[in-house]
């Protein structure tokens, strides 16, 4: 099992239960009450959440929700190691629950989560999506008034289009997977992935890169013409052209994800939990989700036509038809990997 510590060591006796609740609205209610701790990222995002999944389970149980951000990993590891976890619900990176699953997260035994309604691939013992995005890449026309970018190849093309691209300073954000794609490795090939290999391809634009720490800093650079390529989610995308950006999404290739709810270890209301992730990826749940976010539903049953895009939400869409090639990320390989590659991707930076 990998350890994970860069992702743990932040201040973690200083987070525990009294930090755990700061940000938090609480629904109230008494201890013969149904309740749920649901913690996220904070913002519209949350907004989102409240409305399209947490209004509706209220509705039809009587279910009230403490809402709590940020999320993070250290804080859920203090709570577990402390034997005080006081989440029910955790939106974060699959990744954590496939890294730490019985550990500091709950295995998912409920029958209703029923893993054969999901892409093969997208789920694991202690987590199922709840929707699913694209690392898009796209370019902001206005600084391409003449040729303009057509494939993955492109991204690494600074001499035919030259300018800044910003990626999200994460390596789990599209980039390495793009990277050997953009060198012809096919992308049925690309994992395991070959870190060399990459790595060469990325040095290649690498004066070109800017790291943005936040998805915010993303949506401002493009929006600022800061940046004339991007490569990030769905959703960041989307609101980065309703702010202003002039982006033009490439659908060559790009790499498909999941979000997911995770229940952290200990949580007092694990059934209930449960029971609410099971609705989340009922259709009325995914449906409305997916129309105020632009993301798509977690399961494929559920047709996207009944959605409602808004056409700059269908804009950006890689889950529609004829949108070039796609490839889900490796849960298994990322779980294995990111420790060492974030070191690696750390280091190589400041190289």
């Amino acid at each position: 099992m990998k350890t994970y510590r860069f992702l743990t060591t932040i201040a973690l006796g200083a987070l525990l239960i009294s930090s755990c609740g700061v940000g938090g609205d609480s629904g109230g209610g008494g201890a013969d009450e149904k309740a749920l701790t649901w913690a996220s990222t904070g913002g519209q995002f949350q907004e989102d959440e409240k409305k399209a999944l947490q209004e509706p389970f209220t509705t039809k149980t009587g279910t009230k929700f403490t809402n709590i951000s940020p999320a993070e990993q250290a804080q859920v590891r203090t709570m577990v190691k402390a034997g005080k976890t006081i989440w029910d619900l955790a939106n974060m990176s699959w990744i954590y629950a496939g890294a730490y699953c019985g550990e500091l997260f709950e295995k998912l035994d409920d029958p209703a989560l029923d893993r054969s309604k999901f892409p093969p691939g997208t789920t694991g013992d202690c987590f199922v999506p709840t929707y699913r995005y694209a690392n898009i890449f796209s370019y902001n026309a206005d600084l391409y008034p003449g040729e303009k970018p057509t494939t993955i190849k492109d991204f690494f093309d600074v001499k035919r289009f030259p300018g800044k691209r910003v990626i999200y300073d994460y390596p789990k954000a599209g980039l390495f997977e793009a990277a050997l794609v953009a060198d012809g490795v096919a992308p049925e090939q690309v994992y395991p992935i070959d870190l060399d290999r990459a790595f060469k391809k990325i040095d290649t634009i690498k004066d070109s890169l800017v790291f943005a720490p936040s998805y915010g800093a993303i949506q401002q650079m493009m929006v600022d013409k800061q940046a004339s390529m991007v490569l990030t989610v769905t959703a960041r995308t989307i609101v980065s052209a309703q702010s202003g950006a002039n982006l033009v999404p490439v659908w060559d290739f790009n790499t498909t994800d999941i979000g997911a709810l995770v229940i952290p270890k200990g949580a007092p209301h694990k059934a209930l939990a449960q029971q609410m992730l099971a609705f989340v990826t009922e259709p009325a749940q995914s449906i409305a989700y997916a129309k105020l976010t632009g993301t798509a539903p977690a399961r494929p049953d559920v047709d996207l036509n009944s959605v409602g895009y808004t056409e700059q939400q269908k804009k950006f869409n890689a889950f529609l038809p004829e949108r070039g090639r796609t490839l889900e990320q490796d849960k298994k390989w990322w779980i294995e990997n990111t420790d060492a590659l974030v070191k690696r991707w750390t280091s190589w930076k400041v190289g």
